[in-house]
């Protein structure tokens, strides 16, 4: 493993795991170079990977934050709604909803080169790839792309992801999911996806990349979702 993915790592454990709080400032580079033993340059790498997955933020002249968003609720408590993670529509107006999933796809793969970077995984390591839709009330309303490694849940049937992902890592495998990191994009879709949700190939579509965490900082799943016109989407930080 690369030295600066060391570095992303720990940082992003310490900072599922509550050592390092939202707002906290982060040692400085210096610091860090210090406290791994690593050039100014593996530092500033680890850095950039972690202002990409939205976990810090970088101040001119004040340092690098870790990043705090509005809209931050819990999977904690007596009610584990595991669709707020896998879903960007109001709680309101999924209330007395019927939520089911058609897979298109389920593969074994060797995931994309970005994709295995941000999951931690060697290059020659494999991940599921899973393509589904979504009904809402048997109206497709978004296509999701998801890739899960093997290696954190090896036993994963095509039959699981007609369900939900996140109560299967918490309730299948006894895994705490602890946060999960949205950013929104802009797209056209595919032919495939154009059908799938019964619209023209035009349509321009949100799109919106989420990455899940474990409560130890291991990230367990990529997923880009398109979503259908006229679902009201958040860029939060769910934790």
């Amino acid at each position: 493993m690369h030295k600066y993915m060391t570095i992303v790592m720990d940082i992003r454990h310490k900072i599922a795991s509550g050592e390092f709080s939202q707002g906290e400032k982060l040692p400085t580079i210096p610091q860090l170079c210090e406290q791994y033993g690593v050039s100014k340059i593996t530092v500033k790498r680890a850095m950039d990977d972690l202002e990409s997955l939205g976990l810090v933020a970088r101040r001119r002249g004040s340092g690098t934050f870790v990043k705090g968003m509005a809209g931050t609720s819990t999977l904690t408590g007596a009610r584990k709604d595991y669709d707020h993670y896998e879903n960007v529509i109001p709680d309101s107006e999924m209330l007395g909803t019927n939520i089911t999933r058609q897979v298109h796809e389920f593969l074994v793969v060797q995931p994309p080169t970005d994709i295995a970077q941000i999951l931690d995984m060697d290059p020659e390591s494999f991940a599921y790839y899973i393509c589904r839709t979504r009904f809402s009330d048997g109206i497709p309303n978004r296509v999701e792309h998801t890739y899960v490694p093997v290696k954190v849940a090896p036993e994963l049937k095509r039959s699981a992801m007609e369900g939900s992902l996140y109560r299967y890592v918490e309730d299948q495998l006894g895994l705490k999911v602890a946060s999960a990191h949205r950013a929104i994009g802009a797209v056209h879709p595919t032919v495939d996806e154009a059908q799938w949700l019964n619209i023209d190939p035009q349509t321009p579509l949100v799109s919106v990349r989420q990455v899940g965490y474990l409560d130890d900082g291991t990230p367990f799943e990529v997923s880009t979702c398109i979503h259908a016109p006229g679902y009201e989407v958040f860029s939060v930080t769910t934790k």
